[in-house]
């Protein structure tokens, strides 16, 4: 089903088409008449408003909702707090990935699903069966999501019922913005201090509005997708399908064992592979810094003396940093820092090495700031 943000004229406004690749079945605005660069630059330094309404949000409500969401991912759901949100693993019966998604708790018996384009509504549809619970997809929700060190700044004198600077990572509230009922969740996908807005279709443009008027004191830009994109690299944060093709890849492998609670008692989908998986991986998530003053390409191969021993699964040149980045997947005996390889590219080879990740923020202490 295609679907629309209702923030559409802003973006034609700002001058996207609009006519790129779709997420999750949404137009999404790629480039402003802005340069990329100073979006990022805005986001690295001062404050960047993107639309991320292309995520796909599932509201699971009733007596057996912590039930069904417990058996389909692998973190201790029966351990989530109202107002807290997790990350975790969703796998197949083979234990590889098969979906991204963060499961947000918002009371005992009510959970939203924010997940990418895998298969979270067919595994949620399989393990409803019969329980005493209620799937629904909001497609209406909109999500602003304000990133940079001065996002407290612009958004804190605006929410008048809590303390915004007491919100930590990853913990979400109700609470009003600009005389409109929202939620504001701490957490984003640029690798800076940030926040985004839950709301209503009706309601998202006046907030859109209402944030950067407020914030063009403190410098604050809309930012294209192309600039989210550049940002998430620079933070090396996974992106599903590229670093954790569907059915593919195990959780070990991209380094996302964060993902799975190994004590956890209670069963999921793939528990016993993934668990079985563990210490068996095939290739490892990895960065490298390329010796090219462009963006080498995703999908290129990766050699190490004429030997094929890895693909890149994100890239892109960093202005910001003065360096060419690239995502990995490496076998797990190349991947020690400073190991030299080549990147396949259309024309040529590109010698890079392997360094560490994030390339930007290497402790991620500018999020939990």
């Amino acid at each position: 089903m295609s679907r629309n943000s209702i923030l559409n004229t802003r973006h034609r406004e700002l001058g996207s088409n609009l006519d790129g690749d779709t997420w999750n079945n949404m137009p999404i605005p790629w480039s402003y008449h802005t340069d990329v660069n100073d979006e990022v630059v805005a986001v690295r330094s001062r404050a960047g408003l993107y639309d991320v309404s292309g995520l796909n949000i599932i509201n699971v409500d009733g007596p057996d909702a912590e039930k069904v969401l417990d058996r389909l991912v692998a973190k201790d759901i029966t351990k989530l707090e109202p107002g807290h949100s997790v990350l975790a693993a969703e796998t197949d019966e083979s234990g590889a990935i098969c979906d991204d998604i963060m499961i947000i708790r918002d009371s005992t018996n009510s959970f939203r699903l924010s997940h990418g384009s895998g298969k979270t509504p067919e595994n949620l549809k399989m393990l409803a069966a019969g329980k005493d619970v209620t799937i629904a997809p909001d497609l209406d929700a909109h999500i602003l999501s304000l990133q940079g060190p001065q996002s407290l700044a612009i958004l804190a004198p605006h929410v008048i019922d809590f303390d915004l600077a007491s919100l930590d990572y990853f913990k979400h509230k109700p609470t009003r913005l600009f005389g409109k009922n929202v939620v504001i969740a701490r957490g984003g996908y640029s690798g800076e201090r940030g926040y985004e807005v839950y709301c209503k279709g009706q309601d998202a443009i006046e907030i859109w509005d209402k944030i950067l008027e407020v914030g063009k004191p403190f410098g604050a830009i809309p930012a294209s997708w192309n600039s989210l994109e550049l940002t998430r690299i620079e933070a090396a944060l996974l992106f599903f399908p590229f670093e954790m093709p569907e059915g593919d890849t195990t959780p070990w492998e991209i380094n996302m064992g964060w993902g799975v609670d190994l004590d956890k008692k209670g069963d999921y989908i793939g528990k016993a592979a993934v668990l079985a998986s563990k210490g068996k991986e095939r290739v490892k998530q990895a960065g490298l810094i390329c010796k090219s003053p462009t963006s080498v390409e995703s999908g290129a191969k990766i050699v190490k003396d004429g030997v094929e021993i890895g693909v890149v699964t994100s890239a892109s040149f960093s202005n910001y940093l003065m360096q060419s980045l690239a995502m990995v997947h490496l076998k797990p005996e190349y991947t020690a820092i400073g190991t030299e390889v080549e990147v396949v590219c259309s024309h040529q080879k590109v010698s890079a090495y392997v360094a560490p990740t994030p390339f930007y923020d290497p402790m991620r202490r500018r999020t939990h700031a």
